[in-house]
């Protein structure tokens, strides 16, 4: 065990130091190595240790799916505070701000969402984070369309679904990020801009 890892640390402080050790076992083996048994071996702690703060594999893949969920709606949040109140503008800054989280997450963002769809626990608590981000989006871009809302929803779910494609896109280098946030936001300005 390393001289620091071994150390008491507060529960929030290690908690976080084995997700950043978590994210670095899948960027560098795949979600398949990801067990809590590896995840104390890297983070050079107890089993009891990664046992306590994620219970199983499945409540560490969502822990991890957390995080980046809530860096990704806090930079959206602070991006659209500073954004002028326009669909154009709004749109411009929801896909940049989506594609600039996916970028810096790495491959290893759509490796854990992968990983996400194996068990009816992971499926619901994915599902659980689709439909707040549906909600969010639909929040965000209602005064900028005149579709009632379930239109509205049902658009905003295309839109997440686009999203996740085009990201995957941006991941595998066949367009760049600018050109995947282009391409949401002009999604997103003509779906809303339509009618029905």
């Amino acid at each position: 065990m390393s001289e620091t890892s071994s150390k008491k640390m507060p529960k929030a402080q290690r908690r976080e130091q084995l997700l950043d050790v978590a994210f670095t076992l899948v960027r560098e083996e795949g979600t398949d190595a990801l067990t809590l048994a590896r995840l104390a071996e890297r983070a050079g702690v107890s089993k009891p240790i990664a046992y306590e703060h994620f219970e199983t594999r499945s409540g560490l893949l969502m822990a991890m799916f957390e995080r980046i969920d809530s860096r990704q709606v806090t930079l959206l949040r602070e991006a659209l505070q500073k954004t002028k109140r326009k669909l154009e503008d709004v749109a411009k800054v929801m896909s940049a701000a989506y594609m600039s989280c996916y970028r810096t997450s790495g491959p290893e963002q759509h490796a854990i969402t992968a990983a996400l769809k194996g068990d009816e626990q992971m499926e619901a608590f994915y599902q659980g984070v689709l439909d707040r981000y549906v909600a969010f989006y639909a929040e965000t871009l209602e005064p900028f369309c005149e579709l009632p809302k379930e239109a509205l929803r049902q658009r905003c779910v295309g839109i997440i679904g686009a999203a996740e494609a085009i990201s995957r896109e941006m991941l595998r280098e066949t367009v760049s990020e600018s050109v995947a946030a282009a391409t949401l936001a002009s999604l997103i300005i003509s779906w809303l801009s339509a009618r029905k």
